[in-house]
């Protein structure tokens, strides 16, 4: 595609907006007040707002490679601080997807470079459930199961979170793990059992507040 036809479909784009609503971009230019943190994959197959039907303003979005969110980048942790305390959002999803090149690459034994820290995560991931994941024969079926486990051990780290450990307190605020499955186009809520899974380590991460 050339260049310039983006600009082609940005006119497209916004004369469809203005037929529909000849107010759009005097809303859009209001102000946002999203119910709704995304944090997903970079993935270019996966677009946030497109795959929950939701519009420009309803969704606040951050996307990396295979939806980490380590305690150590700054990136995540202040989007979620931003997203937590200041837009006061009451939902927060961390979205999966099965074919993740990050989470394929790291079940490979390979240097990849600069990746390498980045990548480690996930295998951390692994090494925290390697006892279920070496019980599944089907390397597929295992790769899978790492996408989902990679998305629950990333909720987990949210949950860690002061701002969202005082947000959960003061306004019921959630935390949700999905997955979208690229082979069929579902959204699938991992419905994870945080109360439970937490239990054993409350005492650990709890921050007074």
């Amino acid at each position: 595609m050339d260049v310039k036809q983006i600009f082609e479909n940005n006119q497209h784009w916004i004369a469809k907006q203005l037929q529909s609503d000849e107010n759009y971009f005097k809303k859009l230019s209001e102000g946002q007040s999203p119910e709704f943190l995304y944090i997903g994959c970079s993935d270019s197959r996966v677009s946030a707002e497109e795959l929950m039907g939701l519009q420009p303003g309803q969704v606040f979005v951050h996307r990396n490679i295979a939806n980490m969110v380590p305690n150590t980048d700054l990136n995540s942790m202040s989007v979620i601080n931003y997203a937590v305390v200041h837009l006061k959002v009451n939902h927060i999803i961390v979205c999966g997807h099965y074919g993740c090149g990050g989470v394929h690459a790291a079940m490979q034994q390979s240097d990849l470079g600069i990746l390498n820290p980045w990548l480690r995560n996930i295998r951390d991931v692994y090494r925290i459930h390697r006892k279920e994941l070496d019980a599944i024969a089907n390397e597929g079926e295992r790769y899978k199961r790492l996408v989902e486990l990679n998305v629950q051990e990333q909720c987990i780290n949210i949950i860690k979170t002061a701002e969202v450990q005082k947000a959960n307190s003061e306004r019921d605020l959630k935390v949700y793990g999905w997955i979208f499955d690229i082979h069929t186009g579902t959204l699938i809520d991992l419905k994870i059992n945080f109360d439970e899974i937490l239990k054993d380590i409350k005492e650990i991460y709890k921050i007074a507040t």
